[in-house]
């Protein structure tokens, strides 16, 4: 789950972690009134959940309360890689010396939160490690209290900070950790760690993400999620308790297993067709869950055909079956199905759906090649 810079702003100043002064607004009014209670100049930021804001002109200096208005009327309702600009964030712009990047993510391969941190902030770090890779410390955290004092000296050296500066470091660097950690986020990122004219150490942004699976332990990061900037299908998918990812191709797809489901896009794709998600209704699916997976991805508007891809290991077939007889008397079908169904009271299933307009193919391999034809 994401949240948006304002939101992550406030939990890092909940964590000591130092940030510009400023507030999130909605209208040009509520820009100049905040920007009023500031120090000129203002920085005006689009508050969306998609990266590129600064090159698509959703970042803005302002020098005046009717320099504010204007940009801040110009900047709301700004349509940024498909989503319409709600909220802004003004903020005090500060005097930049120099960008640095500090970050937290999860190495899976060490099992451990590894932090990074480059000299080369501003950018994206994905770039600085493509292009220079030397600028990047990575430093894994073993310790549940954060990073130890040598690794925080480690990594002000690794940056070039004077001894006032290392001392403010470590509100950053354990901050951050204490954040990440009590928080089970995924990514916490500031980018850029602004070293200002005076030599004080501040996140002028802020990124945060959250472990979907660990959102049952945090209802007040639950409370943060914007809706409206998300995936009305994937919205919807997540209510119903559904693994969906909406994708941009125009076949539909109900697996059983995440494994298989991945299997099942890449044959697809191998016979020259495009997934238009990917749908794992789980090992234990009931045929409620089914009837709404079927509900999906009928609700996308490009899907041209199904693929039902369902091998019964802990999951019966017919319980599979009823789901879509069951789904068949709720909504109006008119697109082709094409079905595998395999493993668990298979032959049961079958006899349960003959008679019905569904295309049996008896492996996922001749399955994926005719809803490529049917399509084509």
């Amino acid at each position: 789950m994401k949240i948006h810079e304002y939101q992550a702003k406030e939990i890092f100043r909940q964590y000591g972690i130092p940030t510009p002064k400023g507030a999130m607004v909605t209208n040009p009014d509520e820009a100049v009134k905040v920007a009023k209670e500031l120090t000129f100049p203002v920085v005006i930021k689009a508050q969306v959940l998609v990266g590129g804001r600064g090159k698509a002109g959703g970042v803005k200096l302002a020098n005046s309360p009717q320099e504010t208005r204007e940009l801040a009327d110009a900047i709301l309702g700004m349509d940024i890689k498909g989503i319409r600009v709600k909220k802004v964030l003004v903020e005090e712009a500060a005097k930049i010396k120099e960008e640095l990047y500090m970050g937290i993510i999860i190495d899976r391969a060490e099992k451990l939160p590894v932090m990074m941190t480059s000299p080369a902030g501003g950018v994206d770090i994905e770039e600085i490690a493509r292009t220079t890779p030397e600028k990047i410390l990575k430093l894994h955290i073993k310790h549940h209290l954060g990073p130890y004092d040598f690794q925080v000296r480690q990594i002000g050296y690794f940056l070039g900070l004077d001894k006032a500066q290392m001392n403010q470091l470590g509100l950053f660097a354990r901050g951050l950790y204490r954040l990440f950690i009590e928080k089970d986020a995924s990514l916490a990122e500031i980018n850029p760690l602004v070293i200002t004219e005076t030599g004080e150490l501040i996140a002028c942004d802020a990124k945060i993400n959250f472990d979907d699976n660990a959102l049952y332990r945090h209802p007040e990061v639950e409370a943060l999620r914007d809706e409206s900037e998300e995936d009305p299908l994937e919205a919807e998918a997540r209510r119903k308790r559904i693994n969906y990812v909406h994708l941009s191709g125009n076949i539909g797809c109900i697996v059983n297993g995440a494994g298989l489901a991945m299997a099942t896009m890449d044959l697809i794709k191998h016979f020259g067709g495009a997934p238009a998600n990917f749908l794992d209704i789980g090992g234990g699916a009931r045929s409620e869950q089914v009837t709404e997976a079927l509900r999906l991805i009928t609700a996308d508007k490009n899907v041209r055909a199904i693929l039902i891809n369902i091998f019964g290991g802990i999951v019966r077939c017919d319980r599979v079956a009823q789901g879509i007889l069951d789904a068949f008397k709720q909504l109006d079908f008119k697109l082709p199905i094409v079905i595998r169904l395999t493993g668990t009271n298979e032959e049961e299933a079958h006899k349960m759906l003959e008679g019905t307009e569904l295309i049996p193919m008896p492996t996922m391999s001749d399955a994926a090649r005719k809803v490529v034809e049917l399509v084509k």
